[in-house]
Formats: structure tokens, sequence, C-alpha cells
């Protein structure tokens, strides 16, 4: 598939400086690609980040000074010239050999193995081998032992009877390199994918995940045994380790698809290329219209390689023939800015509050949902826009539901008719006159951008009074308007209290997302001095009742919500949290104005979602 993948990324324009590798097994395309990209390489089995380390790290086969000194002749003669006796140290002889009653190795080439494996540890701890040269060692000893393994390929088995390659004698070899002019400075991780996606970023991101059921942890455990040499316990027909449980979420038909789903959403890349088959555990109609919520403009193309040769389709027919697929797209990265200027708006943490999301979202509620900073951007079969204010619920309901172009020639036209400018007190205070006789929500729009601090207040006949600011509409606005379309296709707008919703008629795949007044900060939206109830312990309390009470039916929760700010503790917080041991996420530093040291709550971890 090396040179398929190159022609997909050559004949689409493909650019960028990073290529991410995220199961990269040993690395072949890796290994293909180095030098032209820094590649970010991860597989989660030990032995095969082994391998993957000594492919990128190394362009040629080390020079081994510092042995060559001590030993006088290059590792691979010394080790293949040594003659090895079994002791109680010898692992894989005493588990994996006929004195294991075992016939994954003859005993002699697992004593060879053995005594290998054991040098190369020592002489490492000796500092006779620096890092790279040691993975180098042990990658070479890892691909060497599948020379004279007696099995059909993986280690699920070992064969009754000794195949001939099986009885030939090991000897350990340097491994194969790809060799580029340069190596860049790559970064190989070892560690569960949907995990690294959360911390990694980059150009060009690569996804072969297994396509079958066959469990890797299981069809190279010898293999992670020899790598690791830590003496496991093993148990069963084939001496399987103990620890092997961790099963691979890919390779369960159940699983797979949510896995892609938040692969999908947790991607920072520009660039997003899967490798599949067209008889994989999910089909590849289910992988392309998951792929296309998170695409620019929806757009995923699919390439087959029959034959090693490929075409453009749009569809895959079960039942084909075995076909290799690649399937690409562009990710919608860009993060949306809602037109309104609101206080505590959750803009600049969406990145944050995206980490923590479970695998699959069936419905996601913004249940107060304000400037719909939040919900605007997540990526889920259906988002839910609930707001309580009036006021707040009508701006965003004409924001999202009016033709762009209208909306912003109104706005422009009431601009340009009041003769609008920051600070500019007379024109600021007719509008405002004019917008309290008439409710009219476009000239409430203008009103908000231009005072002060783009706060919204009222007085308690519900007039608009806020006081012109030093703030003004501008192009950036028009940018933001134009923009302001929800990532989610299929969303819904209510205007009512989060304690009339009927959380009933959702079901357990729901996230629930809470953005409530910060009751132990002193902003103006929380003071009850709009026209409307303020935010206090009483309203707080019966916030967390009711996600209490989510969280006992089940449901899934996000709040969003400061724990302590100055001297003062949100003890009610504090408490719910303690007694029902919610995860807290901490976000440092948020807002431009005023900073504060927000947390993330939820009920659920993302992991076991």
């Amino acid at each position: 598939m090396l040179e398929n993948i190159k022609k997909v990324i050559d004949d689409n324009k493909i650019d960028g400086n990073t290529f991410c590798d995220l199961f990269a097994g040993s690395s072949c395309v890796g290994d293909f690609f180095k030098g032209k990209y820094t590649i970010i390489s991860n597989e989660y089995l030990y032995c095969l980040s082994v391998i993957s380390r000594a492919k990128l790290n190394n362009s040629e086969t080390p020079k081994f000074a510092n042995f060559r000194k001590s030993y006088g002749t290059d590792p691979f003669s010394f080790f293949n010239s040594k003659k090895y006796v079994a002791d109680n140290q010898y692992f894989i002889t005493h588990n994996y050999s006929p004195k294991g009653n075992r016939m994954f190795f003859t005993e002699d080439n697992a004593t060879k193995i053995d005594g290998i494996r054991i040098d190369l540890e020592q002489m490492y701890r000796d500092l006779i081998f620096d890092l790279k040269e040691y993975n180098f060692l042990l990658a070479s000893l890892l691909e060497s032992v599948m020379g004279v393994s007696n099995t059909t390929g993986t280690y699920e088995a070992y064969l009754k009877h000794w195949d001939n390659r099986a009885l030939k004698t090991f000897t350990i070899a340097p491994l194969v390199l790809n060799k580029p002019n340069a190596i860049n400075e790559n970064v190989i991780h070892n560690e569960d994918s949907n995990a690294l996606l959360r911390k990694i970023q980059g150009d060009i991101l690569y996804i072969d995940p297994p396509y079958t059921v066959t469990e890797y942890n299981s069809a190279y455990h010898l293999l992670e045994s020899i790598a690791k040499y830590d003496y496991p316990i093993v148990n069963g027909i084939t001496g399987r380790r103990k620890d092997e449980n961790n099963k691979s979420k890919y390779t369960r038909k159940e699983q797979a698809l949510k896995n892609f789903e938040d692969l999908f959403r947790q991607a920072q890349f520009k660039h997003i290329l899967v490798s599949y088959s067209n008889q994989g555990l999910v089909s590849v109609k289910e992988l392309e219209n998951l792929a296309k919520r998170f695409a620019i403009n929806n757009e995923v193309k699919i390439f087959e390689f029959p034959f090693r040769e490929y075409k453009n389709i749009r569809t895959s027919q079960k039942g084909d023939d075995l076909k290799e697929i690649i399937l690409y797209f562009k990710k919608d990265n860009e993060v949306i800015k809602s037109p309104l200027n609101y206080t505590g708006s959750k803009y600049s943490i969406i990145d944050e509050i995206v980490k923590i999301l479970p695998k699959h979202i069936s419905t996601f509620v913004d249940v107060m949902g304000g400037a719909f900073n939040v919900g605007v951007n997540i990526v889920a079969e259906r988002v839910i826009y609930n707001e309580y204010l009036p006021h707040t619920f009508e701006l965003i309901k004409f924001l999202l539901k009016d033709s762009k172009k209208e909306l912003i020639d109104k706005i422009s036209k009431i601009v340009a008719n009041y003769s609008l400018k920051k600070t500019e007190k007379e024109p600021y205070l007719k509008l405002r006159e004019d917008y309290n006789k008439e409710k009219d929500i476009y000239k409430l729009f203008v009103l908000h951008m231009y005072c002060f601090q783009n706060q919204m207040r009222f007085n308690s006949s519900l007039e608009f009074n806020s006081p012109v600011g030093n703030c003004s509409y501008n192009e950036t606005i028009n940018e933001r308007i134009n923009l302001f379309i929800p990532k989610t296709k299929d969303y819904e707008l209510i205007n009512k209290s989060y304690e009339l919703l009927d959380i009933n008629k959702f079901d357990k795949d729901t996230v629930f997302y809470f953005d409530p007044p910060y009751f132990i900060t002193s902003a103006t939206y929380n003071d009850g001095k709009r026209g409307f109830v303020g935010w206090d312990a009483n309203e707080e309390t019966k916030l967390m009742d009711f996600i209490v009470n989510l969280h006992k039916k089940g449901y899934k929760f996000i709040l969003s919500n400061v724990m302590t700010h100055g001297d003062l503790v949100n003890n009610i917080l504090q408490e719910v949290v303690r007694t029902h041991s919610f995860f807290v996420r901490p976000i440092y530093d948020v807002g431009s104005k005023n900073s504060r040291d927000e947390i993330v709550v939820s009920n659920f971890d993302w992991r076991k979602s």
C-alpha cells in the first residue's frame, strides 16, 4: 500500500510537514515517509514501538563504536558466534520451547534468543550501547525471531510439527531500513490511539486500524514478552501473557464505529487518511457517512486499490472481491465564534471541553446555551440549544435562521441610520430609546455591539439600560455572522428553564452541557439587576439537584464552573463533586479580562464511554 498512499497524497495535493502514523504496527509507512515529513508514530504494543524507534531514529545501521572498542567486532557477529547455556533466567526457553511443553521455537533457538536478550539488556545498563543502538538491536532481535518461529505468521498458535524454517539455526540480522537523505526529529509514542489524539496535532493523520476480529495483543504476545522481558505470568496452551486483557476497541463491531467517531472528533490534523477494507467490521459506507460529519463541506473521497490500481468511487459494494480502500477528507477544525459577545463565553476553551466528550454522542444539549459558542461547535447526531432568557434566545434564533446577507444588510442600515460610532453617546442613546419602544431584535443586537463591555442589562421594566461603551460593529462581526452555522445540521432551538426539560425523552448517549452563572463571582450577568432572577445559593442548589438527578438516571453531563475565586469557595459544588466522585478537569487563566481558573466537571470517563 505504500505507493498507493503516496499516490493519494500526491494526486490530492496534500501538503504538510508532519505525518502521524497512528496505528503504526512495525512502522513500514513511517519508514517509507521519513525524511519527507517529521513522523509522529504510535503503536500500542511495546514490541512494535521498539521497531518504530529503530526505523524512525536511524537512516542506517548504527556504528556501535563503544561496543567495537570493547569487543573488537560488531554486535551481530558477537551474538551469533557466542554459545549460550540456559539457566533459570531463560524465560523463552522455559515457556515456549519443548522444555516448556510448547513448540514455538526449538530449544536451541529459544536458548539463543534468551541469551542475546539478556546480554543486550545488561550491556545497555553498562552503557556499552546508547539508547538508539539498544532499540536497533532489540528491533533486529524481534524481526529475526520471526524467521525461526514455528507458526503460520502470528503467535496465537504453534504448529504441531516442526516447520523447516523453525529448524534453522537462529541468527540475529540487522534490521532493514529505508534510507532517505535526512532524518527529521521523529517522535514515537506507545499508548492508546484515542488518548494520544487528545494531546497532539499536525498536518497529515494516517489511520490504519485493525479491520477484523484479530486481537494483536494475542497475535503477538510472545514478541511482547521478548521485548519487555518482564517475566510475566503466562497461561493457556500458547502461554499468553496474563496482562493481555486490554482488548482492541477496533476488533469488535459494536465498539469500532464509536471509536472511529472519537478519532475523527479529536483529530487536530488538516488531512485525514484511513486505510480500511471493503470487508472490514465497519462498512465503507458507514465510515464514509461518519467522516462526512467531520469533513470540510462534508466532502469525503474514497479510493479503491484492486490489484494495486486505484479509482475514485462513492460507495463500496458488499460482496465485492476483497479490496483495500483509502478514505480521505480535510478535517473541519475551525472553531466557530458566536457573533454575540456574551459574558462568560466558552469560545476560548472549546478544545478543552471537546477533549472530555464521550466517544459517541447521539444528542448534545447545550442546556444554558447563552451565545451558543459550545453547541455550535459540537458534532453529534443532533444538537439542542436551550436558553431561558428570551432576548438572548431571540438573538441566537435570528442569527441562525435569517439569511446572512439580509441580516448583515439590516444591521448595517441601523448603524448608518443612527450614525453610530464607538463611545459616541447621543446616537447610541437614541437607538436605545427607540429599541425600548419597539423591541426590535435587530436594534437590540446593534445596541449590544456598542454598549459597555457588550453587557446586555435591563431594568425592572425590561428596558435596556446599558451605557455606551468602547465597542462597535465591524467587519469581524460580519465574518462571524457568515460563519455562524452549527456543525451539526440537525439542531433545535428551545426557550425554557432547564427545569422544564423532559430528560426522559433522551437516550443514554445524550450529553447535557451546563454553563450557569458562576455564583461566587461578581459578574453582572448573575446580579439579578436585568429584570430577571439573579443567580444565588438557592439557584445553585437547584441546579446541583437537577444534575445529580440526571446522574442517577444514567445520563452524562458536563458542567463548566469555578470552585474557587479569590478567597471564596463554592461549597455547594465542592460537596456535590465529593459526594458523587465526579471527574474534575482544571482549566487555567480563562478569559482575556479578569482571568479566572475554571473547572469542567463530568460524571463519566471518556475512556470507558
